[in-house]
């Protein structure tokens, strides 16, 4: 199993450096190398990533800020020339933070690491179904997807309502929608996203999940019952 990476830092030099430890792992696989975070950003839109080489300290976006405009985050492995930044890294939940110049027993336990964190992850998903984070109340909640029975805009916010409770998350219904798998969620309204397989009934208005009626948008009929005879 290999993990694609992307490493990204101004410096050329240092991208050379970081990309050609990447070549050289068994269990790496390099997707691109870049000078900054607006290329990186357009590549990880196309391209799945699992793992991001990221260096701090870059002209217009920092490394910080690159990840704060992420809303789907891989594994970050930090690099960097100074020591002050680890704290703040480790807010940001990396796997690990190197500094310049790296050492290659030191290069390699980093991907010791990444490698163990994904597959505790794969087992995980395996295990209880696939999750999402949502930001709530400042708090980071982890969500299995098969809870989540509908999604409803709310003014700048979007509910999120499962089996357990509801959460408000800060998120338009367009952007939230990208986290979802296609397959098993729906949008039938400009205000509701549905799970498919917690729809009990539905006519040419309503879709129910538990006592709920969901509105359907005049043109979603259609779209839900193909849903439907596909899931």
């Amino acid at each position: 199993m290999k993990l694609n990476c992307v490493v990204v830092d101004d410096s050329s030099i240092q991208r050379m450096i970081i990309a050609k430890l990447v070549n050289n792992h068994p269990n790496l696989h390099l997707v691109g190398d870049f000078s900054n975070a607006i290329e990186a950003k357009n590549c990880m839109s196309v391209h799945t990533v699992d793992l991001i080489f990221l260096d701090i300290e870059m002209p217009v976006i920092s490394g910080f800020d690159f990840l704060d405009g992420l809303k789907v985050k891989p594994q970050i492995i930090f690099i960097t020339s100074k020591a002050e930044y680890a704290m703040k890294a480790f807010d940001y939940d990396a796997t690990d933070y190197l500094q310049k110049p790296i050492a290659l027993d030191r290069f390699n336990a980093s991907v010791r690491r990444a490698m163990d964190f994904h597959m505790l992850k794969k087992e995980n998903q395996e295990e209880e179904g696939e999750h999402i984070f949502i930001k709530s109340n400042l708090k980071k909640l982890k969500v299995y997807t098969n809870k989540i029975k509908w999604i409803e805009a709310y003014g700048d916010y979007v509910k999120v309502v499962t089996e357990e409770d509801s959460n408000l998350v800060l998120s338009t219904m367009k952007s939230f929608e990208k986290d979802l798998s296609s397959e098993k969620f729906i949008r039938v309204h400009k205000s509701y996203i549905i799970n498919i397989d917690k729809v009990e009934r539905f006519n040419s208005k309503f879709a129910e999940i538990g006592v709920t009626k969901i509105p359907l948008s005049r043109n979603k009929k259609e779209d839900l019952i193909k849903a439907l005879a596909i899931a």
